[in-house]
């Protein structure tokens, strides 16, 4: 673990880019500047839903900050979610996302360790 020194990082929807999974990603923070965790703004188009995936070796926390969708964790029952909710998804766990409103579904990915590529699985 390094030491944290202050850092502003200044968001910019314009690095959105579109991600396997199916949403709009844009990095906020995945950098030797905090080595701890990772966030992203995630976006789901209305009426659509990103695949079933899973992290492994990293624990995800969704923060809704806007729309409403609902959220699908392993065998859970589906829960509806809107902003200000909180989903914490265990490392490894099966997961997606639906946006179920009429505008975009956006809200923070928040990953400890930090995201990996070679820790994500598409099933």
């Amino acid at each position: 673990m390094s030491i944290l020194h202050p850092v502003i990082k200044k968001f910019s929807a314009e690095k959105e880019y579109y991600f396997e999974e199916g949403c709009h990603i844009v990095e906020v923070s995945n950098s030797t500047d905090d080595d701890e965790v990772s966030i992203v703004q995630a976006r789901v188009e209305p009426g659509q839903q990103t695949k079933w995936h899973r992290l492994l070796n990293t624990t995800e926390r969704y923060v809704i900050v806007q729309g409403s969708g609902r959220v699908e964790i392993s065998d859970r029952e589906p829960v509806n979610i809107s902003p200000g909710d909180v989903v914490i998804i265990p490392a490894g766990a099966r997961q997606k996302i639906t946006n179920i409103g009429d505008n975009d579904l956006k809200f923070l990915a928040i990953c400890s360790p930090p995201f990996k590529k070679s820790n994500y699985l598409q099933e």
